[in-house]
């Protein structure tokens, strides 16, 4: 019986797509196309501008470069193999590759979340604290903030890879989404998984409610700031450096928000694709034009 689950859990899955064979969506698929070309363009662009420049080679740009990597890695973890079953007509996916497009996408979602509230400290620093930049914000510091993101977020996504993939699944195989993300494929698991499901809320919450409060609380200490200087110009400039960084933490924090932060009874299938095609296309998309425009 053991061995019959196994061979069940191993079975391939079917995906259910975001786009079906009618002009429209024909018409939808290549503007996604495009896009997906955009953001991996203007990813890549900001990444070999910021490496080929030595006068970039500071902390804010050094964790803008991880940001672009980020984006970069999250069009190509779940774009590409859509773009693959639509054009070949085909719906499956191995479970092995469900396990990996599920990994490599929370991995990259924590660490974004991660990141951006390194960057947030980096601001308040440089604002607050302009004097003692160097020494708060050195080139070593961030590139260890750089390395917890990627650490930090790839152990937490790998245990909940384990444990998901560890589930018998039963029944249908079929994932209503594009991709394997948590909310679309739990859905498929056979028996009571209460306490996983709550675990990983909790998870959703210190990995999303904690960057925020403490994205918040760098930014009130940073009002504050601004607040008290007497130039217009040093207003000016302190606005506009982190005017960038607060448009790309309301993006995708209310995204995120949006798709994982709501009770289960209260998702459907719908609401998990608009959310998703959010942080999947426009985030990465607009982010390398949003750090663009500013500098």
């Amino acid at each position: 019986m053991g061995q019959r689950n196994q061979t069940s859990s191993l079975a391939d899955f079917i995906l259910e797509g975001l786009f079906d064979d009618s002009p429209a969506h024909a018409f939808l698929f290549s503007l996604t196309m495009v896009v997906f070309l955009i953001a991996v363009s203007g990813n890549t662009l900001t990444i070999l501008l910021i490496c080929a420049d030595p006068r970039l080679h500071t902390p804010m740009y050094v964790l803008l470069s991880q940001l672009s990597l980020m984006d970069l890695m999250h069009v190509s973890t779940t774009i590409p193999k859509m773009a693959i079953n639509y054009l070949s007509g085909t719906k499956s996916i191995s479970f092995v590759g469900c396990a990996t497009q599920y990994f490599l996408f929370l991995s990259l979602g924590c660490a974004e979340c991660i990141l951006l509230t390194f960057m947030s400290y980096d601001r308040y620093v440089a604002i607050c604290h302009p004097l003692r930049y160097t020494v708060l914000m050195n080139r070593k510091v961030g590139q260890m903030m750089a390395v917890m993101s990627w650490l930090g977020a790839s152990v937490n996504s790998l245990i909940h890879t384990v444990i998901l993939m560890h589930f018998p699944f039963c029944g249908h195989r079929n994932i209503h989404h594009f991709y394997c993300e948590f909310p679309a494929v739990v859905q498929l698991v056979c028996g009571d998984i209460t306490v996983y499901e709550t675990a990983v809320y909790i998870s959703d919450i210190v990995l999303l409610l904690l960057p925020i409060v403490l994205i918040s609380a760098s930014y009130i200490f940073i009002l504050r700031s601004v607040i008290r200087m007497h130039s217009a110009g040093g207003k000016w400039n302190a606005f506009a450096t982190c005017s960038s960084h607060l448009t790309v933490v309301s993006l995708w924090f209310g995204a995120c928000i949006f798709s994982y932060m709501r009770p289960r009874s209260q998702r459907t299938p719908l609401q998990h694709k608009v959310g998703s095609v959010f942080y999947n296309f426009v985030t990465p998309t607009l982010n390398p034009l949003i750090y663009t425009l500013r500098n």
